[in-house]
């Protein structure tokens, strides 16, 4: 079977435009067959990325950026979105993971993929949108340590440049006569430091046959209290014998003994205060005290009559006769001698 030109030149056509398709893929950076997972990511501003740059995870080109293009959503966020692919298969993305754009040398652009620790969460799927983030340049990393180091030069030159200036206005017409004068007020306080010098001097000889007096007696008084050692040595011995005999009293019982006669007495003193005893009955007795009251005045009385009427207790006869009155004993007449001779007159 004879193929005609027609036919191969249409199927070489095909192939060709095949071919262009497919090649057009691989510059733009996707795979040459088609199929790859795609990404997008939302980032500030766009870091100076161009498409057909670089994606890498942990060093490695794993794919391609596809677009970068500026997008203004409803929420007035103008933000710059990104495509990129993934080339190589069996790589999943974390949820969680985070799309950086940064340098990867010192020329070129690209993204760097960071792997979330965390997989239980479950993955990205194609076409997702991931976080994303911009990393600082270099010329931006420069300038931030530049920055302060610039204004801590020009704070450094503004301080050299103030003492110059102070040196400067020293060292002017001014200065230098004070400077003069100064000086010459040094020399004047000098000189007088040195009159001082010699005032004390003359000073010093005439009071040096004073302060040998001066001394000659501290001697004489050094000598007299070393003789008199052994007597202050004695004093110092009877002292410390006395403190002794104090010390070894007994403090301790005397205190015990003073302190148990207090309680004794308070014991006595609540005792009479319930009314219990002789002497808390006769405290709170009224009764008792009129009784001895009233007692003591009949006894009174009594007596008073004994000693102006005695006929009438005591039975005494003058030559037989006889006298009325009360007939005592011999005993009770004794006893009441006795209490007439203890009744004070």
């Amino acid at each position: 079977m004879k193929i005609s030109k027609e036919l191969k030149t249409g199927i070489i056509t095909v192939a060709a435009i095949g071919l262009l398709v497919a090649g057009v893929n691989f510059l733009k950076g996707k795979s040459f067959f088609g199929g790859d997972d795609s990404y997008v990511a939302y980032f500030s501003n766009s870091g100076q990325l161009a498409p057909a740059s670089a994606v890498t995870l942990n060093g490695v080109v794993i794919g391609s950026v596809q677009s970068v293009e500026y997008v203004a959503k409803n929420d007035s966020l103008h933000r710059v979105m990104v495509s990129f692919n993934v080339t190589e298969d069996n790589i999943k993305f974390p949820l969680g993971t985070v799309v950086e754009i940064g340098s990867l040398d010192l020329f070129s652009k690209g993204i760097m993929l960071h792997m979330a620790a965390d997989i239980s969460k479950g993955y990205y799927k194609s076409g997702d949108t991931l976080q994303g983030i911009v990393a600082q340049d270099m010329m931006g990393q420069v300038k931030s340590y530049a920055d302060p180091l610039s204004k801590k030069v020009s704070g450094a030159l503004t301080s050299i440049d103030k003492m110059v200036n102070g040196i400067s206005a020293f060292w002017d017409t001014t200065a230098s006569s004070e400077l003069e004068g100064s000086l010459k007020e040094i020399k004047i306080a000098i000189k007088r430091f040195g009159n001082a010098a010699e005032e004390i001097e003359i000073m010093v000889k005439d009071e040096k046959i004073k302060l040998s007096h001066i001394l000659s007696n501290v001697e004489t008084i050094t000598l007299n209290l070393k003789k008199s050692n052994e007597s202050v040595k004695k004093i110092v011995g009877n002292v410390e014998q006395l403190t002794d005999d104090l010390v070894t009293s007994d403090f301790k019982g005397v205190i015990t003994n003073a302190k148990n006669t207090l309680a004794s007495i308070n014991t006595i003193l609540e005792t009479a205060s319930s009314g219990e005893g002789t002497l808390g009955k006769l405290l709170g007795d009224e009764t008792l005290y009129n009784e001895l009251v009233k007692t003591n005045k009949e006894l009174q009385n009594l007596v008073n009559d004994i000693q102006v009427h005695p006929e009438r207790y005591i039975h005494f006869s003058v030559l037989g006769a006889k006298t009325k009155g009360v007939p005592l004993t011999n005993s009770e007449e004794k006893k009441l001698r006795k209490l007439l001779d203890s009744i004070p007159q």
